[in-house]
């Protein structure tokens, strides 16, 4: 009895603590937001709504869990990376992009870079 019990209060710490298991389809999911908010974007071509679809796809990506917010990251972190060094955006303009990723990412709204007229669908 004394090992059954023990078994179970194991079990439930183990169940609360290491869900594990749920970090490949969070993952999976935030990459999906992180698509549609680009997708958005290039559909929307709205002049100076860069800024809000980074952020957009950030929050809705971590809004899954951990696995959602790591996606979210390491695209937003590759994305720059790439659009620093080969696009020649320039520096300043990646470091935006990156703020409005970690603003998204960290919960913030992104309709603080919502631009005026951009229409409500997005």
């Amino acid at each position: 009895m004394k090992l059954l019990l023990a078994g179970l209060v194991l079990i439930l710490i183990v169940e609360t603590h290491a869900q594990w298991y749920r970090r490949p389809v969070e993952a999976a999911q935030g990459a999906y937001d992180m698509a549609r908010a680009y997708s958005d974007m290039r559909e929307a071509n709205f002049k100076n709504s860069d800024k809000y679809f980074h952020a957009r796809g950030n929050y809705d990506a971590a809004q899954r869990g951990p696995g959602g917010r790591w996606a979210a990251e390491v695209i937003s972190n590759a994305r720059e990376g790439w659009q620093g060094s080969v696009s020649g955006r320039g520096h300043e303009d990646t470091a935006a992009d990156q703020a409005a990723n970690i603003h998204g990412r960290n919960g913030g709204d992104p309709n603080v870079y919502r631009p005026p007229g951009l229409p409500s669908r997005y």
